[in-house]
This record gives C-alpha cells, structure tokens and sequence, in this order.
C-alpha cells in the first residue's frame, strides 16, 4: 500500500463499523474488523443483526432491538470517539432511524455507508420499506456511499449497463440524497466484471473519476462489498483525502483477492490478513 503508518497507543485512530454479524467471517463486522485492523486503525464494532450464514447463503436473520442498538452506538462514541464510521448490513426502518439520529447527535465524522441490500450469494439483507428510510434519513448524512450495480439500480431507479449508464446513475443518487443545505454526497459506484471489469466510479461535487481495476479470476468474493467501505473508513480515519482513501482501499482489496485464499463450498471469503504471509 502507498500509505506508510507510523504510530503510537496515544495517536490510534479509530473506526467504528456498524453493521450486521457473519459467523462464518467472511462478511459484515467480522470483515470490517480484520480489514481496519490491516489497514492500520483501532477497529470497534456495533452490531445489527445476527446472521446465520456461510459462503453457500443466509439462512437466518434475527435483528437487535431499537433499544440496544442506542445503547451499543452510545457506549462506543461516549468513551471512544470514532475518527470514521463504516455502516453496512441494516435491514428496517427503526434500526436505520436509530442510527441516523444518533450519528447527527454526536456529530459523526467520516461516514462510510454501505448501502447492503443483496448478499452475494443473491440474498436479500434489508426490507423494501427500509430502502426509503435509508435514502432519506441516512445517506444524506455520509461522506460516500458504495452501491454495487444492483444497489444502484435500485437506488437510481434506472438500468446499468454500460459506463455512461454508470456515470448517469451515480449522478442521481447524489442529486437524490444531497441535503437541502447544498452538502453534496459522493458517490462510490462498484462496477465489477458484468460492466467494465473492476473499474469503479466516483461522482464527488459534480465530477466523475474512474478508478481502474484489476480483473482477478478468482470466484471467491464473499465480502467483498464490506472489505472496501472498511478499507475507505479506515484511510479517510487516518485523514488520507477520499480520492486517495479509494486508491488505498481498491489496492488492498485487490492484494486479498489476489492472495487465492479458498474456503467453503460457495463464494469464499478474501485473505484480509495477506500482508502477513507476503514474502520479504
């Protein structure tokens, strides 16, 4: 990675990632954990849901309360305050209501929402009437958001497919949920190998930049969504600008794709750890 780090117990930055529990690793808080913890910062964790999940799909989701949620955003930033907030799996209206009201309360800094509606796997993660709440209550409060194609089909309301589609549709979700008080929201729209292999776009104050990709033939992507919104919070936790924080992170990514870690039946997860079985 281009971003040499060079700290102490007193400096730490910290990420906060808000999102729903993988037990089998490979996705939600327990990729963002590993993926802030590689990328340099200290990584902590409120969580929404509890899934029951492997590489071959979802099979359960059981939420936490309103109630506990506040509880768990409370204890971290009154103790801990995050220098970034990475928000992924959130699948209702209450939950989402819950942290967009507690993230304006202690006015959160440099958040990351990655807006999970279909798992990998093709499984739905997040309710129809939540979608709305999450445009209109959370999303105008972060920094980026990362959509997938899908997610921003869904979130543009039009078809992708083809880059001038790509740069169309990342322009109205930014003028979609921009606040009324001219803060524009970038954002981050993942391209992947359907459309122009891992090329992925950002709309930021009116201006497009694509980042190039590297294709990698490994079909073991499970998390993948996760690792890079981690791996933006992280850098831009650090104080890296959000054009370079995307660089670092598509860097990264790429290394724990490329790394071939194989595990499961279905889509496996990445090697979030790679860096330490490099060669010297």
């Amino acid at each position: 990675m281009g971003i040499s780090l060079t700290v102490s117990g007193r400096d730490m930055h910290t990420a906060l990632t808000i999102a729903g529990s993988d037990c089998s690793g490979g996705a939600g808080i327990q990729a963002d954990i590993k993926t802030m913890t590689m990328n340099g910062v200290y990584a902590m964790s409120v969580i929404t849901a509890l899934t029951a999940q492997n590489t071959t799909g979802v099979t359960g989701i059981m939420e936490v309360s309103p109630d506990f949620l506040k509880m768990q955003i409370d204890a971290v930033f009154t103790d801990i305050f995050p220098d970034a907030v990475k928000i992924g799996m959130v699948s209702s209206p209450a939950l989402i209501e819950v942290i967009a009201e507690r993230l304006t309360f202690y006015k959160a800094k440099n958040i990351v929402v990655d807006p999970v509606m279909v798992a990998t796997s093709g499984a739905k993660l997040i309710t129809d009437d939540a979608i709305d709440v999450l445009i209109k209550k959370l999303m105008p409060l972060a920094t980026v958001i990362t959509p997938n194609i899908p997610e921003g089909e869904i979130l543009s309301g039009m078809k992708i497919t083809c880059r001038e589609d790509m740069e169309k549709a990342a322009k109205l979700i930014s003028e979609k949920i921009s606040t009324d008080s001219g803060q524009t929201v970038s954002v981050l729209l993942k391209g992947g190998h359907s459309i122009c292999d891992a090329d992925d776009l950002l709309y930021s104050d009116g201006r497009v930049y694509w980042y190039k990709g590297t294709r990698i033939d490994n079909p073991n992507t499970h998390g993948t969504g996760c690792t890079l919104s981690s791996a933006i919070a992280s850098m831009l936790a650090i104080g890296v600008p959000l054009d370079d924080s995307i660089s670092e992170a598509k860097t990264y990514i790429t290394g724990a794709l490329e790394a071939g870690l194989d595990l499961g039946s279905g889509s496996g997860p990445l090697m979030h750890n790679y860096q330490l079985y490099e060669k010297a």
